[in-house]
């Protein structure tokens, strides 16, 4: 049986200045007088004894004869110094990168494929491979890619999307979007692709989807359903990958269609309405919300039911089953949609006419 070897690694090393520092006052030799005697400058040996300058091959050979001492051993004494400083600052490194590494939902991602599955013990390891996630080389270099987005959120006070979860949700949506076949942007396109889409949702939200995606990628739109990770609270999002490539991202948080179609047509009217330097997310803010969500609410809910046809049928106050697949039926909408407009205007409780909206289960996209 082979013994096991084990490297010791104290946790402290001397420094060349404090070697230096102890053989001129066993000599009786000030700063000033060594180095008229090294031929080097007073401030360069003040900062060797400070810690502040290295002990170069040069410099070593100069120490050797002025003091008797090897130059390999000056030089070993440094290489060992700056090999522990190295060590501790890795340390430091390595610790706060376990502390940033365990703020995300790491398992559910592993789950999912994204991140290899590692023990949880293993911290520097997934530390890695979040980074790798991401695309980035640092917690700087991540934090300064998220600070180039000027994200616009919604959230409500009873649902709150951590930031992590959020960030890696987003991430998930750019890593499908980036090897994903669109063709480049182009706004008619995107139009038209819509106007077909709102057709689909009278169909079978998998079929209606598939066919879905595929408008939209040959509009230059990659449209993804990405399940909500733990902790994120969100009905979906949209910003611009490329000048020439947008993303809509859907979590379809209610799984019901009436919320997954209008969460689309939202997020559609911030591709179409709204800057391409921003990230819109869909989840509330303390019961408001801001102009550009409000104009992307308005564009959606008039795209889906036009304002005189809604109007025409409101006035009636007859807001019966029949009565609501009828309209749906004119409008070549899902009446899921119509049931939904009507419980948001507070036309009709919550509860009622749930039986005409479409359930989603995963899978369906």
């Amino acid at each position: 049986m082979v013994a096991a070897t084990y490297r010791y690694e104290p946790d402290y090393a001397v420094s060349p200045g404090e070697v230096l520092e102890e053989r001129l006052e066993t000599r009786g030799l000030s700063q000033a007088e060594f180095a008229r005697r090294c031929g080097r400058s007073p401030k360069l040996i003040s900062e060797i004894i400070a810690g502040k300058a290295s002990v170069e091959p040069r410099t070593a050979l100069q120490f050797e004869r002025t003091l008797g001492m090897d130059a390999g051993i000056w030089l070993g004494i440094e290489s060992d110094y700056r090999l522990h400083l190295e060590r501790q600052a890795q340390k430091a490194e390595d610790a706060k990168l376990e502390d940033w590494a365990k703020r995300f939902p790491y398992s559910e991602l592993a789950k999912r494929g994204f991140v290899p599955k590692l023990k949880a013990a293993a911290r520097s390891e997934r530390a890695a491979a979040l980074l790798s996630f991401f695309g980035v080389a640092s917690i700087e270099a991540w934090r300064g890619k998220r600070q180039q987005s000027a994200a616009a959120y919604r959230h409500s006070p009873s649902f709150q999307s951590d930031e992590y979860a959020l960030a890696a949700w987003l991430r998930i949506g750019e890593v499908e979007a980036e090897s994903a076949d669109c063709a480049d942007y182009g706004e008619p396109a995107f139009r038209r692709a819509l106007a077909d889409i709102r057709a689909l949702t009278r169909g079978a939200p998998g079929d209606a989807l598939l066919e879905a995606r595929r408008l939209c990628g040959e509009s230059g739109v990659f449209l993804a359903i990405t399940k909500p990770l733990p902790k994120t609270a969100l009905s979906g999002a949209a910003r611009w990958l490329t000048p020439r490539k947008a993303i809509i991202q859907l979590t379809a948080r209610h799984m019901s269609d009436d919320h997954l179609w209008f969460s689309l047509f939202h997020e559609a009217a911030h591709i179409l309405l709204h800057g391409k330097k921003r990230i819109f997310i869909d989840a509330k803010t303390k019961g408001k919300i801001t102009k550009l969500d409000a104009e992307a609410d308005k564009w959606a809910r008039d795209f889906l039911i036009p304002r005189p046809a809604w109007d025409g049928f409101t006035q009636s106050q007859r807001f019966t089953r029949a009565a609501v697949l009828e309209f749906a039926e004119v409008q070549g909408i899902a009446p899921g949609i119509v049931v939904g407009r009507l419980q948001h205007d507070k036309r009709i409780p919550w509860s009622a006419l749930n039986h005409l909206k479409n359930p989603l289960k995963w899978g369906d996209e």
